[in-house]
C-alpha cells in the first residue's frame, strides 16, 4: 500500500497497539488531578531524563534540522541547536519549577501577582504555544510520510505537471552564478522565486494524514494522562536514537557505491570533494539566508529567555520526586538531544551529495532518504522509521496535550465551574486535551513551511517571559507592571499584526508594504570542489547557447579545476520585509502580503532605516531583539512608577522558593509550614541582602553542575566541528 511492504505496515501497527495498551494500563492508576496531570510526582532520574529528551525531540527535530542543513549547509544545524547555550542555565532554573510546588505554571501568576485573571491569560497563551509545537511535529511527520509515496511525473495532473515544469526551470536558474544570467533570465528567476512552485506531489493527502494521527494521539493520551505520556517518552527516546543513527551507515555505503570507496572515512572525503566549501561554514555562508552568526545569537538569546516559560517545563519537572531528580533529568535529557541534533546535521550534508539534483523541497529530504536507503532492503526498516517518527511526534504531542489540559482545566475551567468532584475535572481535562490536539492539527495546516511554524513558536512567549523572569527574582515587579508588559506585547506583536490586515485588506496589496530586501551581491573566495566544477560546466554550456550579441555583453565563464581558488558571487533572493509568510499571488493574480504584518519593521523603515538594503537575516534579528526587550522595559518602567504589591504575599512566595523540596510529601509539608510561619527563615541565602533582588547564593551542587554543563556545551560544539570537518 503506497509503496509500503507488509512488514513495514506490521511494524507501524504493532507500535500503535503498544502505546494504546500503555494508555489503558495508566488509566487504571488515576484517582485525582495530580495523578492525571503530574503522575503523582513519583518519577526518578531515569524517567525524567527520557521525559525531557522525549519532549524536546519530536518528528520536527530530525526533519527540521535536516531541512535547514540541506538548505543552508552546516549553519542550518542551529535551527535546533540554538538552545545549546541555554542548557547550563537549566541547571540553575529548573529546580524553581519543583520548588513552586504547583500543578501548573499558570498558578505562578496567581501566587506571585495575586491575579487569577493573569493565570487564565497565561493558560491561553501557553496553550497556543504548545499547540504550535504540536503542529510542528504534525507538519514534519506528514511531510516525511508524503515523501514515501511520491507521484511520478506521468501520474501528475495537468496543473501539477505545469507547476512541476516551473519548479524545474527555477531550480536550473538558481544553480547558476547570478552574474552569468542574462537580464531576461534574472527577471524570470525573480518571477519564479515569487511563485515558489513545487516539484513534488504525493499520493497521500497531507491534511487527512494529520487528522488520522491526531485521533491516535487522543486515543491513548486522553486515557492515561501524564504517566502514559512519560512512559511512551521513554520508549520514544530509544526509538529516536535508533532513528538518529540508522541512516548514517546506509548513507556512507551509498556514497561509496556511487563515487568509490570502502570505509566511512572514504565517504566523508567524498563529501568534502563534492560539496562547495560554503556548506561547511558552521556560522553560515553568504548563501545561508536564515542562519547568519548574528541571527543565531539573537535566536539563542530569545530561546534562553522564552523556553523556561513554556508550560510543559513545569509539568516535566513538577512530576519529579525532588528537585535534584528534575534538574539532573532535564539537563541530561537535553544534552542527549544536543548530541543527536549534531548527527542529524551530519547526515544532511551526506544527503546533499546524494540528492541535490533529486529533491528540491528540503522538508522532504528525510522521507526521500528513508525510502531510497532503507526501502530496497524490504525488511521493515521503512516501517520502523515511520514508527520512530510517529513515536517522536505522539510522545511529544501527548505530553503537551496533558500540559495544556492541566493549564486550561485548572486555571480557566475550574475558576468558572468551582467545587466540582475530582472525577469531573479529570473528565473535563480529557475533553480539553482532545481539543488541544485538534488545535495543533489546525495550526499545522495554516503554515507553508516548518520554519514558519518554528518562528511563531519561538516568539510567542515574549508576551509573558518578562513577567516570569522579573517576578521570580525582583520583588519590585508588581501586578500593574506585569499586566502592562503582557498587554503591550500582545497588542503590538500579535493582535494588531493579525487584525490590521483583516480590517484593511487593501494593505496586503499596498505597494509600499510589498517592498522586499534588495541586498547587494556578495562575493567570496572558495576552493573549487566537484559540485562547483559541475556548476561552472553548466554555466559555460548556457553561455555558449547565447546569441553573439549576448555573448559580447557577458564574458565567457572560465572552467574550474579541482582545488582551484575562485570567486563566487551570491545574490540573496528577494524576501518580504513586512509579511511573516512572504509575498504570494492572490486569487486575482496580484501580488499580496501573506501572514501577519511586522509592525515594528514598518516603524523602523518609516523612521528612516532603509530595511530593503539589509539582508533578510538582519531584519529578522532586529525584529527578534525588539520583541525580546520591549516587554522587559515596559514591566520595569511601570513597576517603578506604581506602588508595590502586598508585602505578605511577596514574603510567602519568596520564602517558598528558598525552601528545598523534601521527597517525602508529609515532610515537605512540614518544612513549608515552618517557612510560612517565619518568612525570614532563609534570608541568609540571599546574594544581595536587604535589596529587592532575590538571587540566592550558589552551593556546591549548583557550582559543580553548572561547570559540568558548560563543559557539555563545549563538547557538543567540538563534536559538531569534528564531524563536519572529518575527511576534509
Amino acid at each position: 500500500m503506497f509503496g509500503l511492504s507488509v512488514i513495514d505496515l506490521a511494524v507501524i501497527i504493532l507500535y500503535f497497539a503498544v502505546v494504546i495498551a500503555i494508555g489503558i494500563w495508566s488509566m487504571r492508576r488515576i484517582s485525582n488531578q495530580e495523578d492525571y496531570f503530574l503522575a503523582g510526582r513519583r518519577f526518578g532520574k531515569f524517567i525524567q531524563t527520557f521525559a525531557a529528551f522525549g519532549q524536546g525531540t519530536s518528528a520536527d527535530t530530525c526533519v527540521g534540522v535536516t531541512m535547514a542543513t540541506y538548505s543552508n549547509g552546516a549553519g542550518g544545524i542551529w535551527a535546533s541547536l540554538l538552545y545549546l547555550f541555554a542548557t547550563p542555565m537549566y541547571w540553575m532554573v529548573i529546580p524553581w519549577m519543583r520548588r513552586l510546588r504547583l500543578l501548573t505554571l499558570g498558578d505562578f501568576f496567581k501566587e506571585r501577582y495575586g491575579s487569577k485573571n493573569m493565570a487564565a491569560v497565561y493558560a491561553v497563551i501557553g496553550s497556543i504555544g504548545m499547540m504550535a509545537i504540536i503542529s510542528v511535529g504534525f507538519s514534519a511527520m506528514t511531510k516525511t510520510v508524503l515523501a514515501l509515496a511520491p507521484k511520478q511525473v506521468c501520474q501528475m495532473s495537468v496543473a501539477e505537471t505545469a507547476e512541476y515544469e516551473m519548479a524545474v526551470e527555477l531550480e536550473t536558474l538558481r544553480t547558476k552564478d547570478y552574474n552569468t544570467l542574462t537580464a531576461a533570465q534574472q527577471d524570470r528567476l525573480a518571477e519564479l522565486a515569487q511563485k515558489n512552485p513545487s516539484k513534488f506531489f504525493s499520493h497521500i493527502n497531507q491534511n487527512l494524514l494529520i487528522w488520522i494521527v491526531c485521533g491516535i494521539v487522543m486515543a491513548y493520551a486522553i486515557m492515561g494522562g501524564l504517566e502514559a505520556a512519560f512512559l511512551t517518552d521513554t520508549i520514544q527516546g530509544i526509538f529516536i536514537i535508533i532513528l538518529s543513527l540508522a541512516l548514517i551507515p546506509f548513507g556512507w555505503a551509498k556514497i561509496n557505491t556511487i563515487y568509490g570507496g570502502s570505509t566511512p572515512l572514504d565517504a566523508m572525503q567524498t563529501v568534502h570533494r563534492q560539496l562547495p566549501e560554503s556548506l561547511f561554514q558552521i556560522f553560515g555562508s553568504p548563501a545561508a539566508m536564515d542562519f547568519t552568526w548574528y541571527y543565531i545569537i539573537a535566536l539563542s538569546l530569545m530561546a534562553t529567555i522564552n523556553v523556561v516559560i513554556q508550560p510543559n517545563i513545569l509539568v516535566a519537572n513538577g512530576s519529579a520526586k525532588g528537585e535534584y531528580e528534575c534538574r539532573f533529568g532535564f539537563v541530561t535529557g537535553n544534552f542527549m538531544k544536543r548530541f543527536v541534533t549534531v548527527f542529524w546535521g551530519f547526515f544532511a550534508l551526506m544527503a546533499i551529495v546524494l540528492y541535490h539534483d533529486k529533491v528540491d523541497n528540503p522538508d522532504l529530504v528525510w522521507g526521500y532518504a528513508t525510502l531510497d536507503l532503507l526501502g530496497p532492503m524490504n525488511i521493515g526498516l521503512v516501517g520502523l522509521m515511520i514508527a520512530c517518527l510517529m513515536a517522536a511526534l505522539m510522545s511529544t504531542a501527548d505530553c503537551l496535550m496533558i500540559t495544556c489540559s492541566s493549564l486550561l482545566t485548572h486555571n480557566l475551567y475550574k475558576p468558572l465551574f468551582p467545587n466540582k468532584p475530582e472525577k469531573h475535572y479529570i473528565s473535563a481535562g480529557r475533553v480539553i486535551g482532545g481539543l488541544v490536539v485538534i488545535g495543533g492539527a489546525m495550526i499545522a495546516i495554516q503554515f507553508d513551511t516548518i520554519l514558519q511554524i518554528l518562528k511563531f513558536m519561538w516568539e510567542l512567549n515574549v508576551m509573558v517571559a518578562a513577567s516570569f523572569w522579573l517576578g521570580m527574582k525582583w520583588r519590585r515587579a508588581n501586578k500593574i507592571g506585569a499586566w502592562s508588559s503582557i498587554i503591550t506585547a500582545s497588542i503590538l506583536f500579535f493582535v494588531l499584526p493579525l487584525l490590521i490586515p483583516q480590517i484593511w485588506s487593501g494593505l496586503r496589496t499596498n505597494e509600499y508594504l510589498l517592498k522586499g530586501t534588495q541586498p547587494t551581491p556578495i562575493s567570496q573566495e572558495y576552493t573549487a570542489r566537484q559540485m562547483d566544477i559541475d556548476q561552472r560546466t553548466r554555466e559555460i554550456f548556457t553561455w555558449q547557447q547565447l546569441s553573439a550579441e549576448q555573448r559580447s555583453i557577458k564574458p565567457e565563464p572560465l572552467p574550474l579545476t579541482p582545488n582551484q581558488k575562485f570567486l563566487k558571487t551570491y545574490i540573496m533572493p528577494e524576501k518580504s520585509i513586512f509579511w511573516t509568510k512572504g509575498i504570494k499571488v492572490d486569487e486575482n493574480g496580484l501580488l499580496a502580503g501573506a501572514g501577519m504584518l511586522n509592525l515594528e519593521l514598518v516603524v523602523y523603515d518609516k523612521l528612516g532605516f532603509d530595511l530593503a538594503k539589509n539582508r533578510y537575516a538582519l531584519n529578522e534579528t532586529i525584529r527578534i531583539l525588539t520583541r525580546t526587550f520591549i516587554p522587559f522595559i515596559v514591566l520595569i518602567g511601570v513597576s517603578l512608577l506604581t506602588r508595590r504589591d502586598e508585602k505578605a504575599m511577596l514574603d510567602r512566595f519568596f520564602v517558598k522558593m528558598k525552601t528545598p523540596v523534601d521527597t517525602n510529601h508529609d515532610a515537605d509539608a512540614k518544612q513549608m509550614a515552618m517557612s510560612y510561619s517565619n518568612p525570614q527563615r532563609f534570608e541568609n541565602k540571599k546574594l544581595f541582602p536587604h535589596s529587592n533582588w532575590e538571587f540566592d547564593k550558589w552551593d556546591k551542587t549548583d557550582t559543580i553542575g553548572f561547570l559540568i554543563s558548560i563543559m557539555g556545551v563545549v563538547v557538543v560544539v567540538c563534536v559538531m566541528y569534528f564531524l563536519i570537518t572529518i575527511g576534509s
